[in-house]
């Protein structure tokens, strides 16, 4: 029987045998110590079909262990930005220092300070507080010989890459990165080279200043080149933002939440591993609204982009060839970026917002009415004086349609509210108001209610017509029937509410001839009728800025959001709706 090149025999026991990967050779020892070359696991048998039998379970447990390995590793291994990072600071505390001591030498009160924490830390009669203490004054009283030689012990250290001389500093960045680090590892030789060539490099140039060269010259480019803005543990740009998204501080739906953290992580690609907050810069975000501009439509879902960074996808774009998101989805995704740096200055993350004035200027297409001589086939379709069946409201046919589906756009027809904003209505938000029905449009009253702004808060008086087409006698069957909602049976997806109602009317429309494949009419949809009202309450006499509290484009208002409206105010809304009119018209076929 032959037997797979991984099993083996040693005595009369059969193994598996595996070389360790050599990415994890360093990471893995044997019980002296050295790097492990190969791994073996006893099959426990001498026969060589149960061998084979055994082998493929050993196997995995091999390759589990690999892998736990490498995420372990992963875990702990410092980037070259991070040791850039931590390289760089040491030079810079160095040179810190030596302004900080230039401008204001400490004075012996200072210096008595530092016994006394000494005391504290080693004890009044430690020969290691006496020993650091001399180093100290030795440094005030003879910085130049001191900082000599101090270059002289930290380059033989570089040069036998040892560190006895940094090991305080090399804990301090340790601990201020918030890293767990073993001690004798090789994370931990690794930051002490790197603290040693920051500190040698900073007490160089402080010796140049000393002769009086400011100009802080260094030749090692890993301490010279200003890092990155690295995270500590736990605080790069995507763990933040779930910092964000835990405290929701606008209470912005779950649906919302994930567009944006999906928005954040695309920044976030285009950034360094492990950055911080402190790299979202005005730099990079302009950076990335270059790369959002030529960024395809849906790139995640096409193959040849499939697990492809940002900037690569866009290169590849010039080549492929696919159509790219628009202004207004660009300006979306900068919005939510917006939104989490809005966040961060709160929290002194950021000291300014590196987002603002960078919208796209889109072009506002204006909105798309129903001609009035079309409403009369509008409301003579199948929808609204028989259907086929529940399902099938565009085939005529004896099933009357009385669910949100015929009454949502009669009442866009005669309020011009939003098709979500009426999707949610509760039946108590239908109410007489100083003697006038009423339509209070708000999240009061159910947290998943949502609103396209604060100011979309408002009452809308009931056009008398909805109530002469019995409006107000289905609110009053559904309270009877034990309801909560005006529209029980409307539904959301993860974008908007009501979709099978916009998807579906604007087939009807088609199937009526209202709207066409190509020209003006292929624009319109079920948000028409909200142009439509415009357009009316215009020709009623109504200017655009006396009618924008009565659309959801005034100013937010506490008496909008809880509906308790002067008289005056309802009685001048009353006024438009009541001058909402289309003539040539005719609904008299669907009154009850």
């Amino acid at each position: 029987m032959s037997l797979s090149t991984n099993i083996i025999r040693r005595g009369t026991t059969y193994y598996v045998r595996v070389t360790v990967p050599v990415d994890l050779q360093r990471h893995m020892k044997t019980s002296k110590g050295t790097p492990l070359m190969e791994k073996l696991i006893s099959l426990r048998t001498k026969e060589p079909a149960e061998a084979k039998r055994r082998a493929p379970r050993a196997l995995g447990l091999i390759y589990a262990e690999f892998e736990a390995k490498r995420a372990e590793v992963k875990a702990t291994e410092l980037s070259e930005a991070e040791l850039q990072d931590i390289a760089h600071s040491a030079f810079r505390s160095e040179l810190d220092l030596h302004r900080a001591l230039l401008k204001k030498p400490p004075t012996d009160a200072d210096l008595s300070a530092v016994w006394r924490e000494l005391e504290k830390t080693h004890g009044p009669e430690s020969l290691e507080a006496w020993r650091i203490m001399e180093l100290v004054e030795r440094a005030v009283e003879h910085a130049k010989e001191h900082r000599a030689e101090r270059i002289a012990e930290l380059e033989v250290d570089l040069a036998n890459y040892a560190g006895g001389g940094v090991r305080q500093s090399v804990a301090d960045a340790i601990a201020e990165r918030g890293l767990v680090v073993e001690p004798g590892s090789e994370t931990e030789q690794d930051i002490t080279h790197y603290v040693l060539r920051g500190e040698l490099a900073g007490l160089k140039a402080a010796a140049a200043r000393d002769a009086g060269d400011w100009s802080d010259t260094v030749t090692d480019k890993m301490v010279a080149v200003a890092p990155v803005a690295i995270a500590r543990r736990g605080e790069t740009v995507m763990e933040m933002f779930e910092a964000y998204a835990q405290e929701n501080p606008r209470g912005i739906t779950s649906d919302t939440l994930n567009q944006s953290r999906m928005a954040v992580r695309l920044f976030a690609s285009i950034l360094p591993p492990r950055s911080s907050v402190r790299a979202i810069t005005r730099t990079a975000c302009a950076e990335w609204k270059r790369l959002l501009m030529l960024y395809p439509v849906k790139a995640a879902e096409i193959a040849d982009f499939r697990d492809k960074p940002m900037r690569e996808i866009v290169e590849l774009n010039k080549i492929v060839g696919k159509p790219v998101i628009t202004g207004r989805t660009v300006n979306r995704y900068l919005s939510s970026l917006g939104a989490f740096c809005d966040w961060l200055l709160v929290r002194a993350d950021l000291e300014a917002s590196p987002i603002s004035r960078m919208q796209v200027t889109v072009k506002k297409k204006p909105g798309k009415p129903f001609p009035i001589a079309d409403l009369p086939k509008i409301f003579a379709s199948p929808l609204f004086t028989g259907a086929e069946s529940a399902e099938s409201i565009r085939r005529p046919g004896t099933y009357l349609i009385r669910d949100h589906r015929y009454w949502i756009p009669l009442v866009m027809l005669f309020s011009g509210a939003r098709p979500g904003e009426l999707a949610q209505l509760l039946l108590e938000d239908v109410r007489i108001s100083h003697d006038r029905w009423i339509m209070h449009i708000t999240t009061e009253n159910d947290e998943e209610k949502t609103l396209k702004t604060e100011g979309s808060h408002r009452v809308v008086p009931v056009h008398p017509v909805l109530e002469r087409l019995g409006f107000l006698d289905y609110v009053h069957e559904l309270k009877r029937a034990g309801e909560r909602r005006v529209f029980p049976f409307a539904q959301r997806n993860s974008r908007q509410w009501v979709p099978d109602l916009s998807r579906e009317f604007s087939r009807l429309l088609a199937d009526i001839g209202v709207k066409t494949a190509a020209g003006p009419s292929s624009k319109l949809s079920l948000y028409s009728f909200r142009h439509t009202v415009s357009d009316a309450l215009r020709l009623a006499g109504f200017d655009d800025l006396e009618f924008a509290p009565l659309y959801g484009h005034g100013k937010a208002t506490m008496t909008g959001k809880y509906g308790n409206e002067k008289p005056r105010t309802i009685q001048q809304r009353s006024l438009m709706i009541d001058a909402i009119a289309y003539p040539g018209l005719d609904l008299s076929h669907l009154l009850r």
